[in-house]
């Protein structure tokens, strides 16, 4: 019997896949295709801006000005004002009531911060029973809270002139010092208070810058300053010293009366000609 051979199949031939690796230069092998991004042209950067151009694409915000700083009094003016001053009031007055020196203290010490007729209330009846620092100390601080108690702040100044009267006592024979740095030194007494005392009570030629004075100096330009130390001594050096005696009564009272700070009464006004004030009512 013939033997029967049958025919062996063919083995499929695997197909290999292209290989990842990058073709060596010169290989012949067809490049790769470029990825998208890289394919596409490169962005430009933009040109640099320059400050004109800036200036030109969008407008700077609008500076304010500076305001032109007035025009500083001449000494003719400053002689003529208080001229008026002098003509018009020759015997100006503190309006703190007072009986002496040790008094004077008491009252402008009492006055920080509140109005001198409020101080006036309270001390007609305290001076009539404590005029002098020996009977203010047998007073006691209780007893000088409640004549004083309509004042502000009235339990801390109760506390200083007690304290400024024990000092007079201990270190200054009971006597009112004339000088600013004896009075300053006193509790509850500042360069304010020492130029009033200095000045009513001893006739010196100094000049205590209150608020009003502040707002006269610097609203008239006759003294601007930032500060009262500042307009004080801008004040000493341009008023002359015929007028310096009386020369802070007149400006406090003119700030007080005249030049108000919310609704000043221009009108009224012995210097609107020579004031600086770009905003006189009259």
């Amino acid at each position: 019997m013939a033997k029967i051979t049958r025919p062996q199949r063919a083995k499929p031939v695997p197909v290999r896949s292209p290989s990842k690796k990058p073709a060596k230069a010169g290989s012949g092998a067809a490049p790769k295709s470029a990825p998208k991004s890289a394919s596409k042209t490169p962005l430009k950067k933009a040109p640099k801006t320059s400050p004109a151009a800036k200036s030109k694409a969008a407008p700077a915000k609008p500076v304010k000005k500076a305001l032109k700083a007035a025009k500083p009094w001449t000494p003719a003016e400053i002689r003529e004002a208080f001229s008026r001053f002098a003509a018009s009031n020759p015997e100006p007055r503190g309006e703190l009531e007072h009986l002496n020196p040790y008094t004077l203290l008491v009252a402008v010490v009492l006055s920080a911060q509140a109005t001198d007729a409020g101080v006036n209330k309270a001390t007609r009846p305290l001076f009539k029973v404590a005029d002098t620092p020996q009977k203010m100390i047998a007073l006691g601080e209780e007893t000088l809270r409640e004549y004083i108690k309509t004042i502000g702040l009235y339990r801390t100044k109760a506390k200083n002139v007690i304290a400024l009267s024990q000092k007079l006592i201990t270190e200054f024979g009971g006597e009112v010092p004339r000088t600013r740095g004896e009075l300053e030194s006193l509790p509850g007494a500042g360069r304010k208070t020492a130029n009033v005392v200095l000045n009513m009570a001893f006739g010196e030629h100094t000049m205590a810058v209150d608020t009003h004075v502040f707002r006269v100096g610097n609203r008239t330009g006759l003294a601007p300053g930032k500060t009262p130390l500042e307009v004080e001594l801008g004040l000493e050096k341009v008023i002359p010293a015929e007028f310096m005696l009386h020369a802070h009564h007149w400006l406090i009272l003119h700030g007080r009366y005249t030049c108000l700070a919310r609704k000043p009464r221009c009108e009224l006004c012995l210097i609107k000609d020579l004031c600086r004030w770009p905003e006189k009512t009259a």
